[in-house]
């Protein structure tokens, strides 16, 4: 008698938690809550229909992920990002990106180059696609196909755990204007580095864009800081 098979769950279905999370996470991401704002239980129970024991355990999650801070008194609020945390964000990424980037073009074969070049599609659709959290899902997933390609997925683990604060500050410094060159033309450079088999290119083209993205972010982040003591 055979031994019955089932097909694998490709894409297992979220639990209601991991939705409310993934809803509150972009609400951060996108600055629908503002950093410093107070999150009350009651009115994320009414506007998300559900539960104070969901929220609360979203909330938790969220503090994890250096999204939510809870303060004595006050509760939980959305959490700044002080310049010092940006420039060590930007620090980390730098030291395991290029090495990611580096890796993954040693490695390239033509089914990852096709893999990450319809990633970086998606991203440039993601750019003008207003669904709450389509460009957060892009990019990471483009950053994904990079990690997976150099077998740095260790490296990528510790990306994960900072991917909401990455997130917050990549969603800040791509609506500036200050930027020398836009963000996806950065992607494009990085992606074409990475197909070329140019190890040197691609951690030059990492670089080129963090050196663009860090100066804006710290150029916006003092900005933020002297409007508050104005205030």
């Amino acid at each position: 008698m055979s031994t019955p098979t089932l097909a694998k769950i490709e894409h297992p279905p979220a639990t209601l938690r991991d939705m409310v999370q993934e809803r509150m996470r972009e609400a951060i991401i996108e600055g629908v809550f503002h950093p410093g704002q107070r999150l009350v239980e009651r009115p994320l129970c009414d506007q998300l229909g559900v539960s104070r024991t969901v929220i609360r355990e979203t909330i938790r999650y969220l503090e994890a992920e250096g999204l939510v801070e809870i303060l004595p008194g006050r509760g939980p609020i959305v959490a700044t990002i002080s310049r010092d945390d940006a420039r060590q964000i930007y620090d980390i990424r730098r030291m395991l990106e290029t090495s990611a980037a580096e890796d993954c073009a040693r490695k390239i074969t033509p089914d990852r180059a096709r893999s990450l070049e319809a990633a970086l599609n998606r991203l440039k659709k993601g750019f003008g696609d207003k669904t709450p959290g389509a460009l957060f899902r892009a990019t990471s997933d483009f950053y994904s196909e990079i990690f997976e390609g150099a077998g740095h997925h260790v490296a990528w683990d510790i990306v994960q755990r900072l991917n909401g604060r990455i997130s917050r500050l990549r969603m800040m410094t791509l609506s500036s204007t200050q930027r020398k060159q836009p963000g996806i033309s950065h992607m494009e450079a990085i992606c074409a580095a990475i197909i070329s088999g140019n190890a040197e290119a691609a951690r030059q083209a990492v670089i080129h864009h963090l050196e663009d993205t860090t100066a804006i972010a710290e150029k916006l982040l003092s900005d933020a800081d002297e409007d508050a003591k104005n205030d």
